[in-house]
């Protein structure tokens, strides 16, 4: 793997959860494997008065525990440094970039910057202006990339603003839109398990497969978010961006080259292709729910409108299901269903591909369809790995079929460095390769599609929000969702799927 080039990277909102928890270590990470340029500076941007000494010693305490020594902790805490900085006020914007020249002079590092926003959404507009006046966004002496964390508008409407606004201050290639669930290795490896293996490429089309399942669990509720998440909910939280990834690279046509723009288009083109969900349909392929009291054990678990800054009244969705079809050669007839949720019974992601049944059941397995349902199960958390679940002949007299498990977990690459989800991510940007980065008119395609979700639910008040118990996989109704068949129930072990459930 190729080294970055040296640059400084700006980290706006330095002293908040997003740096320490998972900013800072994953670029340690990076130090330990040695994966970072020759020459780099770590730049921490906040309001909060702080010395470069005391924003390294504050840093330390969030560094992984890992097996290394004091030296490796000294010299990655080396690369740190802090700007007080007020970043909404566009005034203090020369004192930054006064900086950043005497960081460059200092350090012999050219003048290339990445500047990430780990900062409020109402700051996406602030930051790219003021760094745009005082010429921090033109990539002359250096190039300069700006990486802004989600979410990319609350709706079709203010994503369609936040695009024009960042369009007016940096080019598309200089943007890096960062989800985090396209830095999982195993959502990288759903490329390679289609476009490598000629066993799957042919038979992934509307031919030999019966429907596509996604599911992303949370165990737990909202925790302290509960004001957040009261304003967002699960579709804008994970649907319209999260899963709708997820599905542009399963359903994706073959790029011309991995390379990103031609990956990026055929996500695009997935999205360009979804059958629109009007607002009179709504109610019938939309399932949208709430967690409520229960009882985990011997403990009683609360609802959702009792947490912490949720409104009692509250008809925000803490999970989602739905349906939906893909209108092109590859997928036409093919439903694909979705789900999350929050306090399920356990914390998994996965895409499941059901293969359709053999035309004919030769071994009188008609009261167990079930016992033949090929399915291919691409496990992105936890237990990462990929299963395949075969029909095979139970020994003995006669005939009688069992479905077995084929199973390939990266536990089992022993030797092989698999990175954080924002260490690789954050390797990307610093090498320019933004594949796995959310372009702007994809982004607004995905809006395009939930947006009449969104509106169906403002303006029909008679549209349901079911209740479920903490602990359990959601309304019973979302059962009526799907056409034929049921939904997998998931546990955290992909080994052993089948016979045992780990929650």
């Amino acid at each position: 793997m190729k080294q970055p080039e040296s640059h400084i990277l700006v980290i706006f909102g330095a002293s908040g959860d997003l740096t320490k928890r998972k900013l800072i270590p994953a670029l340690y990470e990076l130090h330990t494997q040695n994966l970072l340029p020759e020459k780099l500076a770590v730049l921490g941007v906040a309001r909060t008065k702080l010395t470069d000494l005391e924003f390294r010693e504050n840093m330390k305490e969030f560094l992984p525990d890992q097996q290394h020594t004091q030296k490796d902790i000294d010299a990655f805490l080396e690369h740190l440094y802090y700007q007080p900085l007020s970043t909404a006020d566009a005034v203090d914007y020369p004192i930054l970039k006064k900086r950043l020249e005497l960081l460059s002079k200092e350090l012999s590092i050219p003048e290339n910057y990445i500047f990430y926003l780990s900062t409020p959404p109402n700051l996406y507009e602030i930051i790219p202006q003021s760094l745009a006046e005082v010429g921090l966004n033109e990539p002359v002496s250096g190039y300069k990339r700006l990486i802004i964390e989600k979410p990319f508008g609350t709706d079709l409407k203010s994503a369609k603003e936040l695009n024009k606004n960042l369009l007016n201050y940096f080019n598309e290639d200089q943007l890096y839109r960062i989800d985090h669930y396209l830095g999982k290795e195993t959502v990288q490896n759903m490329l390679v398990t289609r476009f490598s293996n000629g066993i799957f490429e042919p038979i992934w089309n509307r031919n030999f497969i019966h429907h596509v399942e996604i599911t992303s669990a949370e165990t737990l509720g909202v925790e302290d978010r509960g004001g957040y998440y009261d304003h967002s909910g699960a579709m804008r939280d994970m649907v319209q961006n999260h899963l709708m990834q997820l599905v542009g690279l399963v359903a994706m046509e073959p790029p011309v080259v991995i390379e990103a723009d031609a990956i990026r288009n055929e996500t695009l083109k997935v999205f360009q292709s979804l059958r629109p969900i009007t607002e009179a349909e709504v109610a019938k392929n939309v399932i949208r729910g709430q967690y409520i009291r229960s009882n985990h054990g011997k403990e009683p678990v609360i609802g959702y409108r009792e947490e912490h800054g949720v409104d009692p009244l509250s008809k925000t969705e803490t999970y989602l299901a739905m349906k939906f079809f893909i209108d092109n050669f590859r997928w036409a007839g093919v439903p694909f269903y979705i789900r999350t949720g929050k306090k399920l019974p356990a914390r998994v992601t996965e895409v499941v591909i059901h293969f359709k049944n053999t035309p004919h059941h030769l071994f009188g397995n008609t009261d167990n369809a079930d016992a033949i349902n090929n399915q291919l199960v691409l496990r992105i958390q936890p237990d990462e790995g990929i299963l395949l679940k075969i029909g095979m002949k139970v020994p003995g007299a006669g005939f009688h079929v069992q479905t077995v498990n084929m199973d390939f977990h990266y536990s089992e690459l022993s030797d092989v460095y698999l990175p954080s989800a924002y260490g690789r991510l954050l390797l990307d940007c610093m090498q320019g390769d933004a594949t796995l980065y959310s372009r702007g008119d994809a982004v607004e395609k995905a809006w395009e599609f939930v947006q009449p979700i969104l509106n169906a639910w403002q303006n029909n008040p008679e549209i349901p929000v079911y209740g479920y118990p903490a602990g359990t996989w959601g309304p019973e109704v979302v059962d009526d969702l799907m056409e034929e068949g049921m939904w997998r129930y998931p546990c955290k072990n992909l080994s052993h799927d089948g016979e045992y459930c780990e929650l």
